[in-house]
């Protein structure tokens, strides 16, 4: 699906480009500044909206504005949304987008999604007590790459070479390639790594891993990755490669991460909360309560692969 076709389907306002508007609005604006079209945050962040009282085009305007993967469009963005004077500002994506919108306003309360500490990256004082004018919720993705990877080679105990989609342009690219190839080292397999900077690199970058024979294939932590996982999916199955996933799919093989539609519903319920008057400083930057694992029998076994006991027992959800 295209990035207007999907933004029009979900009733959000688009703003490529930034269209000039007068400093005073009939509703107030919720701005998601991000650096790529972000997954399917909609359902979920409508819901949380609507538990606070809060629907789009009746009494609020959700706005979208993306870099396209161009991070350092970013700063631009931001201020204008300053200038602009919106509510709110959500940054969805990388720490770099919340970054950017903390260096543009200090007053203008941000609700951030990042899969960095965001105290480590100074967007906040503390988890508890995040202080300015941000908070959010952190889903330590990163972390989580370790266990991708140690799942994917229980379901593929023999893989040799382990391929890895990644976004270069991501600010924490290197400290995943590091890592990855750390865990590849010490399990006795090679690493072979294949840039995605944009939606027209994908194709090329899956033929890649085919080509050099990859046994399976991980997912970088990258909102570009995960906003590309249906197409992902598709390749996967026409060149039978077993992928994991950070976000669960409908036939992908497996999936081990957060519930999307619940992260999303709770940050739509903060920034409802924020626009009836409470501060970013007083509400506790979230983490995700529960990690899920998801399998997906039938893709299994149209890639002769059989799920162990090991994998099948700590399942909480399996597709058949």
């Amino acid at each position: 699906m295209r990035r207007r076709e999907f933004i029009a389907g979900l009733g959000v306002v688009a703003a490529w480009p930034l269209v000039g508007r007068g400093q005073q609005q009939e509703m107030p604006i919720i701005a998601i500044l991000t650096g790529t079209l972000p997954i399917d945050f909609w359902p979920g962040f409508s819901q949380g909206l609507k538990e606070t009282g809060f629907v789009n085009g009746q009494n609020v305007s959700v706005e979208m504005h993306s870099a396209d993967g161009q991070y350092e469009r970013l700063p631009e963005l931001a201020a204008e949304l300053v200038r602009r004077n919106v509510s709110v500002i959500f940054a969805n994506g990388p720490a770099t987008v919340a970054l950017a919108a903390k260096a543009a306003t200090s007053i203008i309360p941000i609700v951030f999604v990042t899969g960095l500490d965001p105290v480590q990256y100074g967007l906040v004082a503390s988890l508890n007590r995040p202080g300015g004018n941000l908070t959010g919720l952190t889903i330590m993705d990163i972390d989580l790459l370790p266990k991708r990877f140690e799942l994917l080679r229980e379901v593929v105990p023999g893989a040799t070479m382990i391929g890895v989609l990644l976004n270069p342009n991501s600010p924490t690219a290197t400290r995943q390639v590091k890592e990855l190839k750390a865990l590849a080292d010490a399990g006795g397999s090679m690493l072979q790594v294949a840039n995605v900077r944009t939606e027209l690199d994908l194709a090329m970058a899956f033929a890649d891993l085919v080509r050099v024979h990859a046994d399976a294939v991980i997912l970088g932590s990258d909102p570009l990755l995960a906003n590309l996982m249906d197409q992902i999916v598709n390749l996967a199955a026409r060149d039978r490669v077993p992928v994991i996933y950070p976000f669960r799919t409908v036939s992908g093989l497996m999936s081990y991460g957060i519930n999307l539609k619940d992260m999303f519903r709770q940050i739509g319920n903060y920034i409802g909360r924020i626009l009836k008057g409470e501060k970013p400083a007083d509400l506790p930057v979230m983490q995700p309560t529960k990690i899920e694992l998801a399998i997906n029998l039938k893709t299994a076994k149209a890639l002769d692969l059989t799920f162990p006991l090991s994998v099948l027992g700590r399942a909480d959800e399996v597709i058949e």
